[in-house]
């Protein structure tokens, strides 16, 4: 029987409709802070750090699955019986998986430049370099960024990386992922979601990223028939960072 985690969490407001952000890969809660501070006007806004990321437990074992039950019994600690969903992401995956098993918990749902289909792998650069730093050795947050930006040319990506340093009580720079284990677990990421999900949902791309391709609408809505899919221009996969307002909008007036 599976553990039940303790995630670590924040919440914005106390009225309203409670609506839950989950973050991708290598993100943390403190990603969607901002945007959590917008919402928190017409909603009851929760952000969680999902296993392996931020100030939640580490585990050796890291699914799709496993996430989605974390948020299973993130709801059941919180006495929420249905909120809405937003995913980015890995934290998409999460929010299909959980959306797909447990429809009548989730009332509406946006999914945020990620699609149900299988991906191949495609984080190795990023693992590779975060493997080259030898964080024990590391004195300070702009040595790491030296090292990192010598196998990361994206400084957006690097920037992103660098909030997951933090300094422990020994005063030694450690990563707040599970590096371990999300290297040893990196092909579950990616992993399809099966079965037809009932729940009104959004799915949102960036014009330039290639996350979801117009070759995928069709399955998704085969897959989820009460969805619609939109396109935020001028950003790429982190359209929430890049384009805050459009994709504050398109969410706002889908959930509302």
């Amino acid at each position: 029987m599976q553990q039940e985690l303790q995630l670590n969490y924040k919440v914005y407001g106390d009225q309203g409709f409670p609506l839950v952000i989950i973050h991708g890969l290598f993100g943390s809660l403190d990603n969607w802070a901002s945007l959590a501070k917008r919402f928190s006007s017409h909603f009851q806004v929760f952000t969680i750090d999902q296993r392996n990321h931020g100030l939640s437990p580490h585990t050796s074992d890291f699914t799709i699955e496993l996430l989605s039950n974390d948020l299973l019994h993130f709801l059941q600690q919180q006495q929420l019986e249905q909120v809405h969903l937003l995913g980015h992401s890995l934290g998409g995956k999460t929010a299909m998986n959980f959306a797909i098993e447990h429809p009548q918990r989730v009332s509406k749902m946006v999914v945020a430049d990620i699609a149900p289909k299988a991906y191949p792998l495609h984080h190795q650069l990023i693992l590779e370099a975060l493997h080259s730093l030898d964080i024990g050795e590391v004195s300070s947050r702009k040595e790491a960024e030296s090292i990192l930006s010598m196998r990361i040319s994206e400084p957006s990506t690097l920037q992103f990386l660098l909030k997951n340093l933090t300094w422990n009580s020994e005063n030694k720079l450690v990563w707040k992922f599970n590096l371990e284990s999300l290297t040893r677990n990196i092909q579950e990421v990616g992993a399809a979601q099966a079965g037809i999900c009932t729940v009104e949902s959004l799915f949102l791309r960036g014009d330039r990223s290639g996350y979801i391709q117009d070759s995928d609408f069709e399955s998704i809505y085969n897959q989820f028939p009460f969805s619609e899919i939109h396109t935020i221009p001028q950003c790429g996969h982190w359209l929430h960072a890049e384009q805050p307002e459009l994709f504050y909008r398109e969410v706002f007036d889908f959930l509302v």
